[in-house]
């Protein structure tokens, strides 16, 4: 399967991306392979297609699958690397948790090295960004964050939190340079496919109406199929993901006393000008907006684990909550992972998932420490 996968993906993506822009690819292997097209829902981001295009070439054209196998795998330890320096400057998860983190799930195992899916690239870019916040580089911190969203949209989910993050350093005017290199770049790396028809590139690789099949969700399985697919069930998920995103920054993220509305200013005229944030808050922040947004996601695929596997340590044991011991903690680690693995789902796997999530998200209201208060003008951020 993964050879299959490898053999396909690259030549699959570069001709969908310009299917859709209008334009014609000859693709590797000859000229008389198919364009994906509409019919087959085959759509990609830009960097998608050049990171893989340079996996096709780097694997012998895709057959060489070994090497791509050690390729992901490298990929593997990249990700763990990350995730562990992140980890270790919020001090805030026992250490006995990453032996879970590094041997405990099959799933994500075989996502990375089995599969060969597209989210373990968007995801390790991801990390590096987070990374690059953390030591206050935002600029870089932000090209390597649109880098991911080039590859996954799913990325995307962690944008709300960005975006607070960003007024709150620089206020408005302060983060528009760096909202300006996210989009500057999704724009260099889009250029072939948009100078040939901006609308259907932008409409397929960013594709936010787009529907999913019942027979592969894991976290709504105990629905009828009817209401899985109404449209009227994704405005309420919606709905709700926008109003926790809205309550968490309101009474959670932003704990300042002033408005919210101060984040706009610049933050040396505001009324109690901020600490630089530290890596607690950083993390917390976008960790959050990535779990919500997975909650209330309209379906979640077996290869979508890695948006937020690594994430979950961080998430159950950043703030002390004493009706949520250790052993707790694992349990509900535990039965995330059964969920997870689970093929195909089942009404209880799909309960399961939503009610561990639901304690997660109990957890992040309850315990969630304030922005702390300081009269101290922020340090100036690279």
């Amino acid at each position: 399967m993964a050879a299959a996968r490898l053999a396909r993906a690259a030549p699959a993506a570069a001709g969908a991306a310009l299917h859709a822009a209008g334009g014609r690819l000859p693709l590797p292997g000859g000229g008389g392979h198919h364009l994906l097209g509409h019919s087959q829902g085959g759509m990609y981001p830009a960097g998608f297609v050049y990171i893989f295009m340079g996996l096709y070439y780097a694997t012998g054209r895709g057959t060489d699958i070994r090497m791509a196998q050690n390729i992901f795998a490298v990929l593997y330890l990249a990700t763990l690397l990350l995730v562990f320096l992140i980890y270790h400057q919020t001090c805030k998860v026992p250490p006995f948790v990453f032996f879970f983190m590094c041997c405990a799930s099959y799933r994500v195992h075989s996502i990375f090295v089995l599969r060969l899916f597209n989210d373990p690239v968007a995801m390790v870019l991801l990390f590096l960004s987070i990374n690059l916040l953390l030591a206050q580089r935002w600029g870089w911190g932000c090209c390597f964050f649109s880098l991911a969203v080039s590859v996954k949209m799913n990325v995307l989910l962690f944008a709300p939190g960005l975006l607070f993050l960003l007024l709150t350093q620089f206020g408005f005017r302060g983060a528009l340079p760096k909202l300006g290199i996210c989009a500057g770049l999704q724009v260099v790396l889009g250029l072939p496919f948009l100078l040939e028809n901006p609308i259907g590139y932008l409409s397929r690789s960013f594709d936010l109406g787009r529907q999913f099949l019942f027979r592969w969700t894991v976290n709504w399985r105990f629905l009828p199929e009817a209401l899985f697919l109404h449209r009227a069930f994704h405005l309420a998920l919606l709905a709700a993901h926008l109003t926790l995103l809205l309550l968490f920054a309101l009474c959670r993220w932003h704990r300042t006393g002033e408005s919210i509305l101060s984040l706009l200013r610049d933050p040396s005229k505001r009324k109690v000008p901020p600490q630089p944030l530290t890596p607690n808050q950083i993390v917390s922040t976008l960790f959050t907006s990535n779990f919500i947004g997975i909650c209330f996601s309209r379906s979640l695929h077996y290869q979508f684990y890695v948006w937020y596997f690594h994430t979950l340590p961080y998430l159950l044991w950043a703030t002390p909550a004493r009706w949520l011991t250790h052993l707790l903690r694992l349990l509900v680690l535990g039965l995330i992972e059964l969920s997870w693995n689970t093929y195909p789902s089942t009404s209880c796997s799909s309960a399961a998932l939503h009610v561990c999530h639901a304690v997660i998200l109990l957890q992040l209201w309850l315990g969630l420490q304030p922005f702390p208060k300081s009269t101290q003008h922020s340090k100036k951020a690279h």
